[in-house]
């Protein structure tokens, strides 16, 4: 007997499928779902084993359908329309991750979907049922930039990153993931009123990121954009888990990615029992999907401190992206040498870099001020040490090499000193 949960969301197409159901000795409708939430909700019972949902009901995205499989809920949909719309359902299916679709014009097939739910489709047939997979060829790197609380210069390194790189001729994004308020906009003088990282969010939960992917990003400077970040840090709620993993991958595509994150690494339990992310899904998100991981800390007593817990705690994070410290604001006021906090640091952590970025406060005020990057800024011992780091996590490349495509992007208005 399968028992199986049903949201049709008002479509006509449900009493049918009610009736056809109803018909079928191995099947029983145990709940008729008001909407996505109730849906979920009523998976975590573990009483279901199959899904039918409207493949257009609100809410039902990829965060959605995995929350469904780990419940061990399989999702069936139901599209409406004719033969363009379900072409169209098909691929938006295969993005949030459905793999048995039924025309609302064949609902009499909708038990045999049902029972053959289980069976997995061989990879190579994918694309003669659900539209191609996407290409996962990774064209540029994923860069992200975390460290502990306490502000010790995550933003400054990230931007400055970007910006290095791009002053290189390679197309970069960078992004701002801080789910407890970024800052990347207002340091960079962007004058946005929509947020770009929520902008992908909702384009990733409609399955349509990948082809309107040039909405998203911001450009500030040749071969360099912006995904500017949360408005104000309460909106984290609308950034689903496996949001920013999607934008990520989708970006790198086309440029190497540069990802300013939060400082937190714990887990939200109340994320098992229901739709709402995480608030640091997206940190743990941005560090699970990065290529290599740039941890920044401060050279003062407090931040070594810090520094050398948060390296204990990324360590039980990661999933074996390699680590690269940077200690920021280094002054020889301080009394110890960059060989002493070599050998504090290299005692918490395998690490495959350690740099050391010096306290130029008017090098990093003339950026602010002006709402630029540093490379944009002048010439300084800080840009001079950053750019050390930035060769170190993208080599120079030999000439005639090839580089990741630039995105086509709109131009975002920056803001000037008056």
């Amino acid at each position: 007997m399968i028992c199986v949960l049903v949201v049709a969301s008002g479509a006509s197409w449900e009493s049918v499928a009610l009736r056809v159901f109803g018909d079928d000795p191995g099947v029983v409708v145990l709940k008729r779902c008001v909407d996505i939430d109730d849906l979920m909700a009523s998976a975590t019972a573990g009483q279901a084993q199959v899904a039918v949902v409207a493949l257009d009901a609100p809410g039902l995205d990829a965060s959605a359908v995995e929350h469904l499989r780990r419940h061990r809920v399989r999702p069936v949909a139901v599209v409406s329309g004719g033969t363009a719309e379900v072409d169209q359902g098909r691929v938006r299916a295969h993005r949030i991750g459905i793999t048995s679709l039924v025309a609302e014009t064949d609902l009499e097939t909708l038990g045999q979907a049902v029972a053959a739910v289980d069976e997995e489709i061989p990879a190579a047939a994918e694309d003669a049922t659900l539209g191609a997979a996407p290409d996962l060829a990774r064209a540029g790197r994923v860069i992200a930039v975390w460290g502990p609380q306490g502000a010790p210069g995550r933003t400054t390194v990230a931007a400055g990153l970007a910006g290095l790189l791009a002053r290189r001729g390679i197309p970069t994004v960078l992004v701002d993931a801080d789910p407890y308020g970024g800052a990347v906009a207002q340091q960079l003088g962007i004058l946005e009123e929509v947020s770009g990282l929520l902008t992908a969010a909702r384009l990733s939960a409609g399955g349509m990121l990948e082809e309107r992917l040039a909405s998203v990003p911001r450009s500030v400077a040749k071969n360099l954009s912006v995904v500017t970040g949360l408005p104000r840090p309460d909106r984290w709620i609308e950034v689903r888990s496996g949001a920013v993993e999607h934008l990520l991958e989708t970006l790198r595509q086309q440029a190497h990615v540069v990802v300013d994150t939060g400082f937190c690494l714990e887990e939200d339990p109340a994320t098992e029992y229901g739709a709402r992310p995480g608030r640091n899904s997206m940190t743990l998100g941005a560090l699970a999907t990065a290529d290599e991981v740039v941890v920044v800390g401060t050279s003062d007593p407090v931040g070594l401190a810090r520094l050398a817990r948060a390296l204990v705690d990324l360590r039980d994070v990661l999933a074996g992206a390699p680590v690269r410290v940077v200690v920021n604001r280094n002054r020889a006021s301080l009394g110890w040498s960059e060989r002493d906090i070599a050998g504090m640091v290299e005692g918490f952590a395998r690490i495959t870099g350690l740099h050391f970025l010096p306290d130029d406060r008017p090098a990093l005020d003339r950026a602010l001020v002006a709402g630029r990057t540093l490379a944009e800024s002048g010439d300084s011992a800080l840009l001079r040490a950053l750019a050390r780091v930035a060769s170190s996590l993208v080599p120079e490349s030999p000439a005639g090499s090839t580089k990741p495509r630039g995105i086509s992007l709109r131009k975002a208005g920056r803001a000037r000193p008056r």
